[in-house]
C-alpha cells in the first residue's frame, strides 16, 4: 500500500467529537506556526518527526554536528550512509522531514545556539523546543528566549531516565533553577559523544531509544499545545509550565513535581524591547554600522554592546618576555585557533591571556571589520547605548527567510 504523505498524518477531529478532546488542534494554527528545535540527536529527532506528522507548518533546526554510527541506534531520521559521509544532521534531518510531510517548511542551520542564532530569527518563533545535551546550552537559550519573549520547552534524558520542562518567560526560568553545583560547572559541556564513549567503557548501555521516543514526545506534546494560548487559558489543555515530568525506565516509574523558580532580581530575565528594526547586515563595516546607527537613533555617539560575547584582537603569553598573537576572532573561536596554531597548541591553555573588547564605539581600531567578524550572527539584535537611553536594533533579515519560509509574526 502506498502511503500518501501529501498531508499531515495527524487528522483534525472535528468540532462535535466530544470522545476525543481533540478539536482544539486546528490544522490552520499547526500550519503557520514557526517552531525551532535546538539539538538534532536522539531527542531532536524524535521531537521533529513527531512535529512533521501533527502537521507543524514551519520548522527551523539548528545543530552544528554531523552524524556518527553512535547516532543511528537512537535516531529515526539518519542511516548509516549519511555516517559514512559524515553528513550534518540538520541537513540529513530536513531531508528526511519533507520525504513525510512535502509541504513543511524547513530551515537548517548548522551552527551552535550559544552563538550562531540571532536574536531576530528566534523571536519570530512561536515555541522553541530545546533538546541539548549541557547546562550552557540550555543557559544560552534561556537567556535568548527572555529576552525574545519566546517560551521554549526543555527535555533531557541520560540512560534510562529523562525530564520534560516548560519555560514562560516572566512566569519561570532555567537559570533561577540551577542550584550551586550546576551554576559552578555550567559553561563545562558533556557532550553526547563522550557519555557514550564513558558507558561504552563501563559496559553500561547509552541513552536508550525508548527513553529518547518518551521524552520527545512529551516535549513535542508540550510544544503543540503552547500553540493555543485561549485552552490553556479555559482549561481544556494544561501546560508543564512550573513543573516538571519525571521518568525512570528501570522501575516504570513517572511523575509530575513542582519546578518554579523565578528570581525578580535574576539578570537573565531582561526583555529586550521595544526593538526597533532596520536595514543593517553583517556584511557592513563596523565604521559604516555607527554612521548608520548614528543617523538611525539621532545621536552622535553610540556604542554597541557585545552582551553574550567578546571580541579578541590579541593573546600574549604569561612569561617574563611575553609573545603576541594576533587573533581577531570573537572568543567563542579562541580554542578553535590555538588549536589549529603549532606554536599555541604545545602551550597550556592558562599560559596564554587574551585581550577582550566587550564595546564597540568610535575608538575601536578596527573599524575596517564587519560585523560578522566580530561575532555578531546574521539577523541579531544589537544592544545599543546612547547618552540619553538604551536602544534594541534589529538586524535585517539578509537572508529573506521571513519571506520565504515564515508565517512572521505580528511585531
Amino acid at each position: 500500500m502506498k502511503v500518501d504523505y501529501s498531508t499531515p498524518i495527524f487528522v483534525t477531529p472535528s468540532e462535535t467529537d466530544s470522545n476525543l478532546h481533540l478539536s482544539c488542534f486546528k490544522q490552520d494554527k499547526l500550519r503557520t506556526a514557526n517552531v525551532m528545535v535546538v539539538g538534532c540527536g536522539a531527542l531532536g529527532n524524535e521531537v521533529l518527526k513527531n512535529l512533521a506528522l501533527f502537521g507543524v507548518g514551519h520548522l527551523v533546526i539548528v545543530d552544528f554536528d554531523t552524524v556518527e554510527p553512535s547516532n543511528l541506534t537512537r535516531s529515526i531520521l539518519f542511516n548509516q550512509t549519511d555516517a559514512q559521509l559524515g553528513r550534518l544532521k540538520v541537513v540529513v534531518a530536513a531531508e528526511r522531514l519533507r520525504e513525510i510531510n512535502p509541504k513543511i517548511q524547513v530551515l537548517p542551520l548548522a551552527g551552535d545556539i550559544t552563538h550562531d542564532v540571532g536574536l531576530g530569527l528566534l523571536r519570530q518563533m512561536n515555541v522553541v523546543v530545546s533538546c541539548v545535551d549541557n547546562r550552557w546550552a540550555r543557559y544560552c537559550l534561556n537567556r535568548l528566549c527572555m529576552r525574545a519573549n519566546v517560551t521554549w520547552v526543555d527535555g533531557g534524558i541520560d540512560g534510562l531516565e529523562g525530564t520534560a520542562r516548560v519555560f514562560i518567560p516572566g512566569k519561570n526560568c532555567y537559570a533561577c533553577n540551577l542550584g550551586p553545583e550546576a551554576l559552578k560547572d555550567l559553561s563545562y559541556r558533556l557532550s553526547c559523544a563522550s557519555a557514550i564513549k564513558r558507558n561504552e567503557q563501563a559496559g553500561h548501555v547509552p541513552t536508550t531509544p525508548i527513553v529518547a521516543s518518551i521524552i520527545g514526545a512529551v516535549e513535542a506534546q508540550e510544544a503543540i499545545k503552547l500553540l493555543y494560548p485561549n485552552e490553556l487559558s479555559n482549561g481544556q489543555l494544561s501546560s508543564l509550565c512550573g513543573k516538571m515530568f519525571y521518568y525512570e525506565g528501570q522501575h516504570l516509574t513517572s511523575r509530575i513535581v513542582d519546578f518554579i523558580g523565578y528570581d525578580e532580581d535574576c539578570p537573565v530575565h531582561e526583555q529586550w524591547a521595544p526593538i526597533k528594526q532596520s536595514e543593517l547586515t553583517t556584511s557592513l563595516r563596523i565604521d559604516e554600522v555607527l554612521e548608520l546607527l548614528s543617523k538611525l537613533l539621532g545621536e552622535q555617539e553610540v556604542t554597541i554592546h557585545l552582551r553574550d560575547h567578546a571580541f579578541v584582537d590579541y593573546l600574549v603569553t604569561r612569561e617574563e618576555n611575553e609573545r603576541k598573537f594576533i587573533v581577531m576572532k570573537p572568543d567563542h573561536a579562541i580554542g578553535t585557533f590555538v588549536e589549529n596554531d603549532p606554536t599555541l597548541s604545545c602551550l597550556p591553555f592558562n599560559a596564554l591571556f587574551q585581550h577582550e573588547i566587550k564595546q564597540i564605539d568610535s575608538s575601536f581600531p578596527y573599524k575596517e571589520l564587519t560585523l560578522s567578524k566580530i561575532g555578531i550572527p546574521a539577523w541579531d539584535v544589537l544592544h545599543i547605548s546612547t547618552r540619553q537611553e538604551d536602544h534594541y536594533v534589529e538586524l535585517a533579515d539578509e537572508h529573506h527567510y521571513s519571506e520565504t519560509l515564515f508565517k512572521r509574526k505580528g511585531l
